[in-house]
């Protein structure tokens, strides 16, 4: 209400000052990512603190030139008034973050809630607590509690208090579709609008075109890093059957080559993230037959990258979002039959087909609806700051990253200023005799 937050300099400042506070925790980060998910400092800054730092930089070098007015046309009613749309802060906003990629995904849409000129506040989940404190002592060091509120706790316990109590300008959420439904339920009972950030299963389709070793190489890389905790990992592979044999044959090549025939051992590997969701991942060993993989050892959280076939549709593990290192591999004999698959689960929030043919490509992103989609890729397309992130349906609504990210945490204002030194009576009642006028005017 002050208007604090609201100047250039000041947003410029606070971004600028998060951005030291951060490259000087790197060390810290690293090694509270590798406490909870055994991340690597490549993997750390891949996909976390350099995914940050570049979203950051990014918004530093264009914050200026969104805040300008944008001027639009003004129709002949309204001449000679002059109309221009501009961005204003949203007010108090809350970000809830996940435990998957605990720093990214709570900061990168603190960039945007910052650059909106917001007040925060930030509720890291509690999953990852060691980068939870390393990030609790950045925002600490750096923000007064009326500008930027860090809040730890059990989001059960902690969030529905302070939704009762306080009403946000805005909630941002990213989890999973369950608990989206109940921030989505208790932010409608006060017309909060809502970003929820979902997951769902998202399918990688291989038309009978595609390169087998590039496709088997993409999908692996990004199934299986964070132990597959990724919620735009591709969930399953949907696989010509004649092309079966030769791409698990790929998909072991790759999975072989990035972390060798022991992944148990494998520095580069990651551990899930803790009991309950190692327990609900070893199930899923049973709804498939394995032709790689199957380890699993819950003393260390490890469980083995894993391939599964035979896999009847109705499965548990065709029905949860993975979220783990278990790779689901169907066939399909027409386009028809995977397509009635994929409807099983609609508006997955990414979708990635594999193909050479620039028909197939159009076919197939026309028919699955999803909140993003990869052509001959899988996951990088949120890497690209220019592309809005984000679900539909099912898997979400509302998007950020980059001027996305600044465009969710404010509100386009429409604005028209109109003169006075002209003031003619024919907008002003009584407006009998003038309907040929008003027609030409409005019409």
């Amino acid at each position: 209400m002050s208007g604090a937050t609201q100047t250039l300099a000041f947003r410029l400042l606070q971004l600028n000052r998060l951005k030291k506070a951060v490259l000087e925790s790197e060390k810290a980060l690293n090694e509270a990512l590798y406490a909870d998910l055994k991340k690597t400092p490549e993997e750390a800054w891949a996909t976390e603190i350099g995914f940050f730092m570049n979203e950051l930089n990014y918004t530093i070098d264009h914050i200026k030139s969104w805040l300008q007015p944008t001027s639009v046309p003004t129709n002949l009613l309204n001449q000679p008034s002059s109309c221009f749309t501009i961005r204003e802060p949203l007010g108090v906003v809350c970000i809830i973050g996940p435990w998957n990629y605990p720093f990214q995904l709570l900061f990168t849409p603190l960039i945007g809630a910052i650059a909106g000129g917001n007040c925060v506040v930030l509720k890291p989940s509690e999953f990852a607590p060691t980068t939870s404190k390393v990030m609790q002592q950045i925002i600490n060091s750096l923000f007064p509690d009326n500008y930027i509120l860090y809040v730890e706790g059990e989001g059960a316990q902690v969030l529905p208090p302070m939704f009762n109590e306080f009403r946000f300008d805005h909630i941002f959420y990213t989890g999973s579709t369950e608990v989206g439904k109940i921030i989505y339920k208790a932010a409608a009972e006060k017309l909060v609008p809502v970003t929820l950030e979902l997951g769902g299963k998202s399918p990688a389709l291989i038309a009978a075109d595609a390169n087998m070793k590039v496709a088997a190489r993409r999908i692996a890389t990004t199934k299986f890093s964070n132990a597959g905790q990724m919620c735009v990992a591709p969930d399953y592979i949907l696989v010509p059957t004649a092309f079966k044999d030769v791409l698990i044959e790929e998909l072991i090549k790759a999975i072989q080559q990035f972390y060798g025939k022991d992944a148990a051992n494998t520095e580069g590997y990651g551990k899930i993230i803790n009991n309950k969701q190692w327990s609900r991942l070893v199930q899923y060993f049973n709804d498939g037959k394995i032709v790689y993989g199957g380890k699993s050892d819950a003393s260390s959280l490890f469980i083995e990258p894993t391939i599964l076939t035979d896999i009847k549709v109705d499965a548990k593990v065709m029905q949860d979002e993975i979220f783990g290192p278990i790779l689901p591999v169907l066939t399909y004999d027409s386009n028809e039959e995977a397509l009635e698959i994929i409807n099983r689960h609609p508006n997955p929030l990414a979708f990635y087909v594999f193909t050479s043919n620039e028909a197939t490509q159009d076919y197939w992103l026309t028919k699955v609806p999803s909140g993003g989609a990869c052509v001959n890729n899988a996951s990088w397309h949120l890497t690209n700051h220019a592309l809005p992130f984000g679900g539909r349906g099912y898997s979400g609504m509302g998007g950020y990253h980059g001027k996305s990210s600044f465009d969710t945490f404010t509100h386009l204002k429409a604005v028209m200023k109109t003169p006075t030194w002209i003031d003619p009576d024919l907008k002003y009642p009584p407006y009998k005799g003038k309907g040929w006028l008003l027609k030409k005017l409005i019409g």
